[in-house]
């Protein structure tokens, strides 16, 4: 059971919140003044942070398939990148238990503050929030078992800069987790072979991919490979390197 201290994780929110002016003013890195390729895709348009209800998501077993799919067990350590009203947030706090933790992130603010609200009314206590970037989802280094990245995917702007910075903040054998649909890149989805050839680009090595039909879409899993290249080497996708990758990143199932 979760442990219910309801004004610490208010409390916790929202100075997260406040120390979003400090954090969008980190632009000092080092990386930050390197040059990343831009995609060769167009990007989607920010879309509704509550595309369906929740009941009917869960009518159709949704997260109960993913957080199988990517074996999450009490005591893990997950990242919920784009979380939006928090429909994973609260059900992976459920699954990871209270000796697990749950960081949500998003770059909408409103859609934080009332996640905020519903952790704090919920008493959540193992959730924590977090403001983030288009190309940077500014998460601590080597802290998190899995990395989900559910229906969100396509809508980054900047996947170069921001699958490079993610890359290491996964703990030894972590994971990230992508959920999306088979369509183009304009039109919220993006193709299983470009998603791969993406991520191939920046360091990441592809697990596996499978259809299910709770997800209406597909699963993907990666792993941290042993190198990332430098901001400047990384070359971005092409429609020759999408049509080259596409047989081995079919789904199966």
């Amino acid at each position: 059971m979760i442990v219910r201290l309801g004004l610490l994780s208010v409390l916790g929110w929202a100075l997260a919140l406040a120390a979003c002016g400090e954090a969008e003013n980190a632009g000092d890195r080092p990386e930050s003044a390197r040059a990343f390729p831009q995609p060769d895709r167009p990007v989607s348009d920010l879309g509704a942070n509550q595309f369906s209800t929740e009941d009917k998501r869960d009518s159709q077993g949704e997260a109960r398939k993913v957080m199988d799919m990517a074996s999450i067990a009490p005591g893990m350590t997950v990242a919920d990148i784009g979380a939006g009203e928090g429909y994973y947030t609260v059900r992976l706090a459920e699954r990871v238990g209270e000796d697990g933790r749950v960081l949500a992130q998003d770059i909408d603010r409103g859609a934080l503050e009332r996640l905020g609200r519903r952790v704090e009314r919920e008493r959540l206590d193992n959730v924590s929030i977090k403001f983030g970037a288009e190309d940077d989802p500014r998460l601590p280094e080597d802290s998190f078992d899995r990395v989900f990245l559910v229906h969100m995917y396509h809508e980054v702007a900047e996947p170069y800069p921001f699958l490079w910075r993610l890359w290491p903040s996964l703990t030894e054998g972590g994971k990230v987790i992508v959920v999306d649909i088979d369509r183009p890149t304009d039109r919220h989805g993006i193709p299983p072979a470009l998603l791969a050839c993406e991520f191939e680009r920046v360091g990441y090595r592809l697990d596996r991919i499978e259809h299910a039909p709770e997800l209406a879409g597909y699963f993907a899993q990666f792993s941290r490979g042993a190198t990332r290249p430098d901001p400047e080497d990384i070359v971005p996708c092409t429609g020759d390197d999408r049509a080259a990758n596409a047989e081995g990143a079919s789904p199966q199932g």
